[in-house]
């Protein structure tokens, strides 16, 4: 039989409250239950002129309203706007009633000019601690890369820039850097967003105007650690010890072990990491040469007297110092009736100098404990591939963070900061969604996290194939 729906006479009043009409597994009601923004009036204060002005959207309200459209992949303020008007969720997640007006979409986008990156920051952290006081992150692997976000700007705004425009500010004609700056390369970049840079993550596709997102992500529960953005040029293995030391910051733990790829395979990094005591799984950089001179690899670097061995067993003895390390020089008579010469140096040189970088003997440590690497040490590498890239992979294809939304550093910074912050919370939430069956008081919902480590603190954390599974302690 055929059913009939009558559905010409609107309801004037609907019985109930307007949750009943959101599923329990809703991710917004899910992360309703462990997400307390009640600190964020107190931190936004000195934002607002408590004795001047109209009364502002509520900071609770507005950052709900943020999330809830990152949760759903929704960047733009317009369209978020006008999901909310029809979205039930949406709007009981942000407080407002189904008869109440929503604020205009301008309106936050004043706000986040309001607070700040910083601020948002601040909104990050918070989710890293809370998922640290639910006994969700380890912190002692961690796992760092970087990717690249394309910026929020046509082709058309690429204009070349050449070094002179500079030169011709700040020197005179008759200056001899003048002279230099005609000879430096072209470069381009945006006039609509200064801060992009034309960079690219493979020499097999063309460079864009990007930003750089550099994350760390704990390798037991893949919850975001650490973020920072930066211009696409900036060099992310420049990056790996201080994000290191913020992180140790955040999560008050030492790290024991932190993976990243070939593109973290500095020198520096080796030394300072070994002498800090962590384990570095990082491929080293292969020694691959279209010189036909005899490669520095072929050079033994002999540590303990300072000294450096040719091919041919003759001794480079050190001769000055740079900022990178030192230069190590061959003697005249031993270059001059060497059979190699012709290979090892150039028609014009005389003898073969060789550059040791500071921290060298930490580089061809960690050259022979890749080359020698166990199952455990293979194991955390496959395991930095699915976890870091993983969270890049689910950033840009679930939550729109593919391409910047709006132009400026600061601007890409708070998209990075909320996308990371909206990331850990559905973590937590999956994470606790189980115990909130037995958990409906208010009270205990809202401070769950005390009586969850009294409760609860005998359960251990595992991954199977990235998900979260809760078993029982032995």
């Amino acid at each position: 039989m055929i059913g009939n729906q009558q559905r010409w006479q609107e309801d004037l009043f609907v019985a109930g409250p307007l949750s009943s009409l959101i599923t329990s597994d809703h991710i917004l009601k899910r992360v309703d239950k462990v997400l307390d923004l009640s600190w964020l009036r107190t931190e936004v204060a000195d934002c607002y002129n408590a004795n001047m002005g109209r009364p502002s959207i509520d900071p609770e309200s507005a950052l709900r309203l943020m999330l809830a459209g990152y949760f759903q992949g929704i960047v733009h303020d317009r369209k978020l706007m006008r999901e909310a008007q029809v979205n039930l969720a949406i709007r009981w997640f942000a407080g407002f009633r189904l008869d109440e007006t929503l604020p205009e979409h301008s309106s936050l986008t004043k706000i986040r000019q309001r607070w700040g990156p910083q601020k948002f920051k601040k909104i990050f952290q918070k989710t890293v601690r809370m998922c640290i006081d639910a006994g969700l992150v380890d912190g002692e692997t961690v796992h760092i890369d970087s990717t690249l976000i394309r910026a929020d700007v046509s082709w058309e705004s690429l204009t070349t820039e050449y070094a002179d425009k500079t030169f011709r500010e700040n020197c005179t004609e008759d200056d001899n850097n003048y002279q230099f700056s005609r000879t430096g390369k072209p470069k381009k970049r945006s006039t609509t967003d200064p801060d992009a840079t034309l960079t690219t993550s493979s020499r097999n596709s063309r460079m864009e105007p990007s930003f750089k997102q550099h994350t760390a992500v704990d390798d037991n529960s893949g919850v975001i650690l650490d973020v920072k953005t930066t211009t696409g040029q900036i060099n992310e293995g420049k990056q790996l010890l201080e994000q290191i030391g913020r992180l140790e910051g955040v999560t008050g733990k030492k790290v024991k072990t932190v993976t990243a790829d070939m593109a973290y395979a500095h020198t520096g990094n080796y030394s300072r990491l070994e002498q800090q005591n962590i384990e570095a799984v990082i491929p080293v950089q292969t020694m691959i040469t279209k010189s036909r001179s005899i490669p520095i690899h072929r050079f033994k670097y002999d540590s303990s007297n300072k000294i450096v061995r040719c091919p041919r067993g003759k001794i480079l003895r050190r001769s000055s110092r740079t900022e990178k390390g030192w230069v190590y020089r061959a003697a005249n008579k031993d270059c001059s009736g060497c059979p190699l010469k012709s290979r090892c140096i150039s028609s014009t040189a005389k003898v073969r100098i060789v550059l040791i970088t500071d921290g060298y003997e930490s580089l061809l440590r960690a050259r022979r404990r890749w080359q020698k690497r166990d199952e455990t040490m293979r194991d955390k590498y496959k395991r930095h591939k699915w976890r870091v890239e993983g969270v890049h992979g689910e950033a840009k294809t679930q939550h729109g963070l593919r391409r910047a939304v709006r132009r400026g550093l600061a601007n890409v910074s708070i998209q990075v900061y909320l996308t990371a912050a909206v990331m850990n919370l559905k973590r937590l939430a999956a994470f606790l969604c189980l115990f909130f069956v037995h958990c409906e008081d208010e009270g205990v919902r809202r401070g769950i996290f005390e009586p969850m480590k009294l409760a609860f603190n005998r359960i251990l954390l595992r991954q199977q194939k990235g998900f979260i599974v809760l078993r029982p302690a032995a």
